[in-house]
């Protein structure tokens, strides 16, 4: 069967890795000084989609007394060293996201995060994906994050798509997606990812 779309731009964190878990714990870490009381449950609700220099702001109310989020984000080299450390050892992109990419490689892809690019480039690399993609949207490269249209639409030019396929975990995201005009599809997690996006372009769980 035809693929209905002519790309595919994804998501990173929730999406083609897991690894929420890991910038909130490395945030906390980073910012324990600052004595802030976000616990996992905020997070999810508050600071999932939200762009790394936008975030500073949802963490500094968060902190007693309230912080300066210039000063939260003098911290964020120590956020990105314990980063590293913490996915040096095992990727955050489960195997079955690894084999759906390279499943999928008749079809144009992106990567179009709100994280920069330190923090993504490398963990595509290390799992051998890289290559599946043909652009990788970043942080860096928007003034206006999510939910703006700006980084699909960055996106999708950069794959030469016209009418492609989102893949988002977070609202933030998916207001992104809907801004642009593109359809979006939502998925829990990067665990079941595969199994949603296969049935959203009618391919059997076997990938074939």
């Amino acid at each position: 069967m035809s693929c209905p779309y002519d790309a595919i731009l994804f998501d990173f964190d929730g999406v083609l890795a897991d690894s929420e878990p890991l910038h909130y714990e490395c945030w906390k870490q980073a910012l324990a000084t600052f004595h802030t009381d976000l616990d996992w449950q905020q997070w999810q609700r508050a600071c999932i989609g939200v762009a790394d220099r936008n975030l500073m702001a949802v963490l500094a109310a968060g902190c007693h007394p309230p912080a300066d989020p210039e000063d939260l984000w003098a911290q964020y080299p120590r956020k990105q060293a314990l980063y590293r450390e913490m996915v040096a050892d095992h990727s955050p992109i489960p195997r079955e996201v690894r084999t759906l990419l390279h499943e999928l490689d008749a079809i144009p892809k992106a990567v179009v995060s709100s994280s920069l690019r330190p923090e993504v480039e490398p963990l595509l690399a290390a799992a051998g994906v890289r290559a599946c993609f043909a652009a990788v949207v970043t942080g860096d490269d928007v003034e206006r994050h999510k939910p703006a249209a700006d980084p699909y639409l960055l996106g999708a030019r950069l794959v030469g798509a016209r009418n492609p396929l989102v893949v988002e975990d977070s609202a933030l995201g998916a207001a992104s997606a809907q801004a642009a005009g593109f359809v979006c599809l939502r998925v829990p997690g990067p665990l079941e990812m595969p199994g949603y996006l296969r049935q959203a372009l009618g391919r059997p769980s076997d990938g074939r």
